[in-house]
C-alpha cells in the first residue's frame, strides 16, 4: 500500500500527491533506477490518476461499509475475532437498491440547492468567514505542516492568502453543502440506506453526518412536546394561544421567543400549530400542557441519545440530536408505538460458517397505539397542507412528517415516514459560521424535497415492492365531527363543522354554544369541513 493513502490522496490533496511522487522520483534516480533526465521527465508530467471510477472501488455506500467497520472494531475484543484476518462473513441490512436511489436523491437534490446557494452567497459580507477558512485551511496543507520555521509558515500563510486560486479553492470548499441522510425500517431497525455526506461518490475517512455530528433539529424537535401532550389527554382539537410569553432565565434575564415571521394572535388547535410550524404555540404547549422534564423523558425512550436538557426552549429545537436518533425515533410513530433499535448487522459468521453474532431485535413499547395514531394523524397534515407540502411535488402515497429550521438558517431538516419507512434528511455546512442566507435554508425547501425524491424512487421501483397502504387506525381511535367555533363536538345546530380524531378516552364535551335555542327559528344545519 502506499503511504498515507489518505493524506496523500491525488484527489483531495493533489499537491500533497505530487510532492510526495517527486521524492520517490528522486530516491529513484539517487539509488540508479531511473536517469536523472527521466526523473525530470516524470517530475514535469501532470499527476496521472488511474480511471477507474471511486465508484467502483468505494461500492455504494461508503459511508455504511465504514460504519460497519467501526462496529465490527467495537466487537471484535468481545468476540475474539481479527477483522482484517479472519475471513468473516458480515450480513448487513443495507438494501441495495433503496441505496441507490438515496443516492439518486441526494445528488439531485443537492445540484439544485448548491446553485440555489451560491446565488444568495457573498464571500464580500462574510470576510471574517473567509479569514477563518483560510487560516484553518492553509495550516493544513502540506507545505505549511513541513515548514521548519515560524518564518517560512508566516511567509507560506501571506502569499497563499493572496494567491487567488487557492482563495477561490477554498472558497469553493467552504460553501459547499453537506447532507446527512438515513432511511430506517421502523419494524425491525434495519438500516436500509445511509448517505453520509455530500462526498458519497469517494471513499471518506472523514464525518458521517448521520452518526457522527448532533445539530440542533429546529422544529422537528415539536413533535416530541405535541406527543407528551396527547399521552397527558388533550386532543389534536386542544386550542392554545398564539401569544407572546416572557421567561425568567437563571441569570436573571428574560428568554422571549417569536414567531419565524413575527406574527402574534389568536388560538391555534395543537394541529394547527404543528401543521404551520408556530413557535409560540409550541412554547404554550410545553408550559400548560407538556412540562420539559417529560418531554425529556419521552425524547430518551424515544431514541434520542444526545443530552436534552429540561429547558422550555427545547420545544424550538435547541438542543443537539444526530440525525439516526430522529430517523428511529420518528419510527415510533410508524410503528404503532413501538421503539426498535437501529441496526446495520444482521449476523457475523467465521470463515467456517459459525454464527458469531446474531442480531436480535431490542424492541419497547413506548407509546399507545392510540397516541401514535393521533401523532401521525396531525404529522400528515404537515406534509398534505403544512411546511412539509413540498414532499408532494414528488410523494403522493401516504406520508407523514416535519420540517426543521434552526436559528439563523444554520440547519435545515426533515424527519417522516410511511407505514414501511422512516428517514430523516439534514442538510447544512460542515462549518456552521458558514449559513443559509434566506428562507430557501428552511427545512420545507431545502431538506423536505430529498425525504420527497426518495420515497418517489423507491415507491417507483417494482422490484421492492413496497406497500402503499394508508396508515392503519387502531379502534380506541375514533373520527368524529367538531363544532369550529369551539371545537367541541358538533351539535346539529353548529354552524359549521369539521372532522377530527380522538381518542375514544379523551372526547371532548359536546358544543354549548350552539344548541337549539342559540338562535331563534335556526335550522340544524350547516357546513362541515374536512
Amino acid at each position: 500500500m502506499a503511504k498515507g493513502p489518505f493524506y496523500y490522496d491525488p484527489l483531495r490533496h493533489t499537491e500533497r500527491a505530487i510532492e510526495r511522487r517527486n521524492l520517490v522520483l528522486s530516491l529513484m534516480a539517487r539509488n540508479g533506477c531511473l536517469t536523472d533526465v527521466q526523473a525530470a521527465s516524470a517530475k514535469a508530467s501532470p499527476l496521472q490518476i488511474n480511471s477507474i471510477s471511486q465508484r467502483t472501488l468505494t461500492g455504494i455506500a461508503p459511508h455504511f461499509v465504514e460504519y460497519i467497520r467501526q462496529s465490527l472494531l467495537q466487537k471484535a475484543e468481545k468476540l475474539g475475532f481479527n477483522i482484517f484476518k479472519d475471513g468473516l462473513s458480515v450480513y448487513t441490512t443495507i438494501d441495495s437498491r433503496m441505496q441507490r436511489h438515496a443516492n439518486r436523491a441526494v445528488e439531485e437534490h443537492l445540484a439544485e440547492q448548491q446553485l440555489i446557494f451560491n446565488k444568495s452567497w457573498n464571500w464580500a459580507r462574510h470576510q471574517d468567514v473567509l479569514a477563518l477558512a483560510l487560516d484553518k485551511t492553509i495550516r493544513e496543507t502540506f507545505v505549511y505542516r513541513r515548514a521548519t520555521s515560524s518564518h517560512e509558515r508566516d511567509s507560506i500563510m501571506k502569499a497563499l492568502k493572496v494567491h487567488q486560486p487557492f482563495i477561490d479553492s477554498v472558497k469553493t470548499l467552504w460553501q459547499g453543502l453537506q447532507v446527512g441522510f438515513i432511511v430506517v425500517d421502523p419494524h425491525n431497525g434495519g438500516i436500509r440506506a445511509m448517505v453520509g455526506g455530500s462526498d458519497f461518490r469517494s471513499f471518506k475517512y472523514g464525518l458521517n453526518h448521520t452518526t457522527q455530528i448532533e445539530r440542533q433539529p429546529g422544529s422537528s424537535f415539536k413533535p416530541f412536546v405535541y406527543t407528551v401532550a396527547i399521552d397527558n389527554g388533550y386532543a389534536p382539537s386542544t386550542e392554545l394561544l398564539n401569544e407572546p410569553v416572557s421567561i425568567p432565565m437563571a441569570d436573571k434575564s428574560y428568554w422571549k421567543p417569536e414567531n419565524s415571521d413575527g406574527s402574534i394572535g389568536g388560538k391555534y388547535t395543537m394541529r394547527e400549530g404543528l401543521r404551520e410550524s408556530i413557535n409560540l404555540v409550541a412554547i404554550h404547549a410545553i408550559l400548560e400542557l407538556a412540562p420539559p422534564e417529560q418531554v425529556v423523558e419521552y425524547a430518551r425512550r424515544m431514541g434520542i441519545t444526545t443530552h436534552i436538557p429540561p429547558y422550555y426552549s427545547i420545544a424550538l429545537g435547541t438542543a443537539s440530536v444526530i440525525p439516526l436518533d430522529m430517523a428511529a425515533a420518528f419510527g415510533v410513530f410508524a410503528n404503532e408505538g413501538v421503539y426498535v433499535h437501529p441496526n446495520a448487522i444482521l449476523r457475523i459468521e467465521d470463515k467456517d460458517g459459525n454464527v458469531l453474532e446474531e442480531s436480535v431485535s431490542d424492541r419497547r413499547e413506548i407509546l399507545s397505539r392510540e397516541t401514535a395514531y393521533l401523532m401521525t394523524s396531525m404529522l400528515e397534515d404537515v406534509v398534505n397542507r403544512g411546511t412539509g407540502i413540498r414532499v408532494r411535488s414528488f410523494f403522493h402515497y401516504p406520508a407523514a412528517g416535519k420540517t426543521g429550521t434552526t436559528q439563523d438558517f444554520a440547519d435545515a431538516w426533515f424527519v417522516g415516514y410511511t407505514p414501511a419507512l422512516s428517514a430523516a434528511a439534514w442538510v447544512g455546512f460542515d462549518d456552521q459560521r458558514v449559513k443559509f442566507t434566506n428562507w430557501d435554508g428552511q427545512g420545507g425547501r431545502a431538506a423536505a424535497p430529498l425525504w420527497g425524491r426518495f420515497m418517489q424512487y423507491v415507491y417507483e421501483d417494482n422490484s421492492i415492492k413496497l406497500p402503499e397502504q394508508a396508515f392503519v387506525r387502531p379502534e380506541g381511535v375514533v373520527v368524529d365531527t367538531i363544532c369550529v367555533d369551539t371545537k367541541k363536538l358538533a351539535t346539529p345546530y353548529c354552524p359549521e363543522k369539521m372532522a377530527e380524531v380522538f381518542n375514544t378516552k379523551h372526547q371532548p364535551a359536546a358544543c354549548e354554544k350552539h344548541t337549539a335555542d342559540w338562535r331563534e327559528g335556526e335550522q340544524p344545519a350547516g357546513k362541515t369541513r374536512f
